[in-house]
């Protein structure tokens, strides 16, 4: 019998409509909350309240949920300012992780970045790491954070610089060995099953796993 009750944040992006798959897909979950801007496909399992002026620091309250996963992200040039770009990766994020905590998630899957450094003078980078800080704080059962490299996988959204820089990433791939292994190509589907099935290993505490380590021993 299904038990399990699922919330997914960012569930129209590359990685989060994989994760979103998958929980549907899942015969052991019976319910998947997704929030979303516009409407999502029909499915039985499927509640998806349209929430088109969502901001942070709330997040509306959830039912009683089991596992959360957030993979929500945009982009400065989308968000148009630091502070804009800021308020969705960061601030939204955490609210939402806030929000699954206080729902009864005792498992958490986080889609950071390769990188990630709450000290670096990068601010995506930056911002990724205060973000996984935000979040391994607040003291879930598991929490997973996946550090991908280059996303691999169709978009719904076309991000020029993306289409021009992964032909030639993947033309040196072959070339990112050792510690720079973590730097290769990932694919989106791989993300997602990694870090739901990290999630549900029951790893005490935050577990990282790093773009090199996406796609294998947790992949169902």
């Amino acid at each position: 019998m299904p038990t399990i009750t699922a919330a997914a944040a960012g569930a129209t992006g590359l990685v989060g409509s994989r994760v979103l798959k998958r929980l549907l897909d899942d015969p052991a979950v019976e319910r998947v909350i997704a929030p979303t801007r516009r409407p999502l496909p029909l499915h039985p399992k499927l509640v998806n309240p349209i929430l088109p002026g969502l901001s942070a620091p709330s997040w509306p309250e959830m039912p009683p949920l089991d596992e959360a996963y957030c993979c929500l992200g945009t982009t400065r040039a989308k968000a148009g300012s630091d502070a804009a770009y800021l308020a969705v990766d960061r601030d939204l994020t955490a609210a939402f992780a806030r929000a699954a905590k206080a729902a009864g998630a005792r498992r958490f899957g986080l889609v950071s970045s390769v990188g990630a450094d709450s000290r670096s003078r990068f601010l995506y980078l930056r911002t990724k790491g205060q973000t996984e800080a935000l979040v391994s704080g607040l003291g879930f059962e598991s929490a997973v954070i996946a550090r991908p490299s280059f996303l691999l996988g169709a978009r719904a959204e076309f991000r020029p610089a993306e289409k021009f820089w992964i032909p030639f990433f993947l033309l040196f791939e072959s070339a990112l060995a050792g510690p720079w292994r973590k730097y290769r190509a990932v694919d989106a589907g791989a993300v997602a099953a990694a870090m739901i099935g990290a999630a549900r290993g029951r790893v005490p505490g935050t577990l990282i796993l790093e773009s090199d380590g996406l796609g294998g021993d947790f992949v169902e």
